[in-house]
This record gives structure tokens, sequence and C-alpha cells, in this order.
């Protein structure tokens, strides 16, 4: 309960009041409030210095509604105009260029392009050193503008799909395995050689092998034996003239029987031989020559 005294006084009356024991001032005074001043300046220093070169920054950097310089957001991705640098590795769907202007990928070192799938794993790889192109993947394939495809790469076969592949090379074309091809010719005035120094050469064709030189010569060379087979159907010399050469001569007869004529005869091995024309088949007198 609070009490309260009230003191009546008449006029002329002199009350003396009792002096305050202690006086309490409120606020900063002194070294405190000049510091708080400084330290506010200071605040606004730094907030304008601030200010300046976040307006700078933007003006540097071309920011704008649509993007930052060069780089345009859209809603179908990113537009990049002019030359771009890239430290770190660069994660895209698809990187296309402008319709009048071409795409070009530079770097001092090599240029990589991997494909993964969900798991993260490497599905393709194209690296493009200064060295060579290397290129990972299960199918390498290049196609025309059609879809044409022009050349296909695989585990199992290299497959071309041009009209015509056409080897400039000073020392040809050389091949481990078989090659197919419906046609092999060389360039016009030059000669055509097949060679396969240390092993074999077979041509094989289901409906026949033909070889034609319309305006030179056919050579075979060999070091062992030259094989014509026919299984089914019949081996034919179609010329004008044949000449045999190095054929087996038998023993001449008398001086003047034969009038340089010979006849060729044929052992069961199928070997000739040459033997001297008479008035009739001289043949069986040199038939030790198919021995």
């Amino acid at each position: 309960m609070v009490r309260e005294q009230y003191t009546t006084i008449t006029e002329g009356t002199h009350i003396e009041r009792p002096e305050n024991q202690a006086v309490y001032k409120i606020g900063i005074y002194g070294w405190r409030k000049r510091c708080l001043y400084l330290f506010v300046l200071l605040l606004l220093v730094i907030l304008l210095v601030n200010l300046a070169l976040t307006i700078w920054i933007l003006r540097v950097m071309w920011f704008s509604p649509v993007g930052m310089g060069h780089l345009h957001v859209m809603a179908d991705g990113l537009r990049l105009e002019g030359e771009s640098e890239f430290l770190f590795p660069l994660y895209v769907k698809e990187i296309r260029s402008r319709a009048d202007s071409s795409l070009l990928l530079q770097s001092t070192q090599n240029v990589t392009m991997n494909a993964r799938n969900a798991e993260g794993e490497v599905t393709g790889r194209l690296k493009v050193g200064p060295q060579m192109v290397e290129v990972q993947s299960q199918q390498f394939q290049i196609h025309s503008k059609d879809g044409k495809p022009l050349f296909t790469v695989d585990e199992e076969k290299v497959m071309i799909g041009t009209d015509k592949l056409r080897v400039t090379g000073p020392e040809g074309a050389l091949f481990e395995h078989s090659v197919e091809t419906p046609l092999i010719r060389p360039d016009p005035l030059q000669d055509l050689r097949l060679e396969s120094p240390t092993r074999s050469l077979s041509m094989d064709a289901p409906k026949g092998v033909h070889i034609q030189a319309p305006a030179g010569k056919i050579e075979a060379l060999t070091q062992m034996d030259i094989v014509l087979q026919s299984s089914d159907g019949t081996l034919m010399l179609d010329s004008e003239t044949v000449f045999l050469p190095e054929l087996a001569l038998g023993s001449q007869g008398p001086a003047g029987s034969s009038q340089g004529l010979y006849e060729v005869c044929a052992c069961p091995n199928g070997k000739l031989y040459m033997s001297v024309a008479g008035v009739g088949t001289t043949c069986h007198e040199h038939s030790h020559l198919c021995l």
C-alpha cells in the first residue's frame, strides 16, 4: 500500500526542499561518443564502396535482364556469342552453332567429349589430341547429308558405303585379312598389282572372277605353281596365239624330218611337252617325260 503525504502551505511560507543526493546522466559522452561516430562513418564509407564496386561489376560483366554479356538465358537453353574459354569440364546435352557460322572447338592440349549412361559410366569417347584422333565406342559411323552410311566400324568388320574407294598412297593398301569388293581397278594409265610377299593370294567369287586388261597385258608371277582349276566347267584359252616357250622338248628326229613342226602332248597327270611332228603322232616316243 502506497502512502502519500500532502503538505498545505499558505502564501508567504517558504519550505526548503531537500537537495538531490545523486544525479544520473543518460547517453554516451566523451571518447565513447567519438568512437561511435567514427564507426558509423566507417560503415557508411564501406557501404558506398560496396555499392560502387557492385555497379562497376554490373557494368563490366554486362549484366542485363536476359543474361550476362554474350551469354543469354533463353527458354530452350543458353546462347553464347563470340569465343569462350572453359577452364573446367563442361556438361551439356547439346552444342550447336548459329545457322550462318561454324562450330570451333579448340584446346592447347586435347579436346575430349564423353557420353555417359545413367550410372555415370563412359559409353562413348572422342579425343582429339596433338598426335592422333581417338574414338572409343561400340560402333563408329560416318553418314552423308542424306543419312546414307559412308563408313562403319565395329569389333567384327569395317564397311565402306561409298560407290568408290580410292587409295592414293605410293605403296598401295595393305590388308592383313580378306577384302570383299565387286571391283578392283587402278587409276587411268596406271598398273594394277595384287601381291602377297610371304603368303598366298586367293580370289574367290560365287559367280566367277573376271580379269581384264583392255589396253595392256596380264602377268602372273610366282615362285611355285600356278593352278587353274575348274570343278564343273572347262578351262578355255581364247586367243589368236598361245605361247608356251618353256615346254619340255623331246629328242629331235633326223634333220629335216620335222620341218620345224612340233606337236603338243599331254601326260595323264596334265603335264604338257612338245614332240617333233611326224606323219603320225610321236608323243608315245617321249612319254618318259611324264615320269
